[in-house]
Formats: structure tokens, C-alpha cells, sequence
């Protein structure tokens, strides 16, 4: 599971942010802001609710309760590459009913992936945390 600073690192990455375009939004110097995504200095919870309400996601999220995150939810936006989610689905409703069925089965099969690398990091994590305290790890 991703901590905090990974979060609101992907976070900021996803958007196509800077590091000091973040740390005017919260005023805080770029160096502080830098070291909360490099794990340095502890976050303050003032911080994490501004940056839930930067990026618009629940505080849950940043911190790790709520694993859900639709992402960039603005279809003017860039989404990837200069590529905005409106023109995304403008292009997939363009190909025809079994191209989309075709996509609609691989962004499955790619979530499957996603899942299972999460879970496979999950389990190194725990066992990890596991052989450094002497206990067990869970039987998956």
C-alpha cells in the first residue's frame, strides 16, 4: 500500500505539476513541500486536507483508507500526452461495437494485472514488516 507521500506525489505527477506550483498553492517553500514527498518531514493534516481539496479526492484516499481514485475527472483536461479524456472517449465512441467490447475486455484484463501487483506488493510489505518483528505473516 502507498503512503502518503507516494500519494500526493502521483498525485501531482498525474496533474502535470511542479513541485513549487504545489508549494505556492499551500504556501510553503518548494523545499518543504519537497521534503514531504520525499518522507523527511512529516505532513501536517492541514496539509493533507488542502491537497484533498487541490486535487479533489478524499482525505481517505491521500491517506490510504479509501483506495478508489477516478483519476482526472475533467474531460477538457490532459488526460496523457496532450490528449484530453474528451478526446479519448470521442475516439472510442468513433470504433465500431466490437473494437469497443475488445477494449472494454482489456482495460479488464489490464486492471486484473493491476490487482495482482498490488496484492503481490501488499504481501512483500507484510512479510517484510513481518521478519522484521519476528512474527509470521499471513496465510494468503
Amino acid at each position: 500500500m502507498k503512503e502518503l507521500r507516494e500519494r500526493i506525489r502521483d498525485l501531482r505527477e498525474d496533474h502535470d505539476l511542479r513541485q513549487t506550483d504545489v508549494a505556492e498553492y499551500l504556501h510553503v517553500a518548494q523545499q518543504v513541500y519537497s521534503k514531504y514527498e520525499r518522507g523527511c518531514r512529516e505532513i501536517p493534516a492541514w496539509v493533507a486536507g488542502a491537497l484533498a481539496r487541490y486535487y479533489q479526492v478524499s482525505t481517505d484516499y491521500l491517506l490510504g483508507v479509501a483506495m478508489y481514485y477516478p483519476g482526472n475527472t475533467d474531460l477538457g483536461r490532459f488526460y496523457l500526452d496532450k490528449i484530453t479524456l474528451y478526446d479519448l472517449l470521442y475516439d472510442i465512441q468513433k470504433l465500431p461495437p466490437e473494437s469497443r467490447k475488445e477494449l472494454v475486455r482489456y482495460v479488464s484484463y489490464l486492471k486484473a494485472v493491476s490487482r495482482h501487483e498490488s496484492e503481490r506488493e501488499t504481501r512483500r510489505a507484510d512479510e517484510h514488516r513481518q521478519k522484521q518483528s519476528g512474527h509470521k505473516p499471513p496465510a494468503y
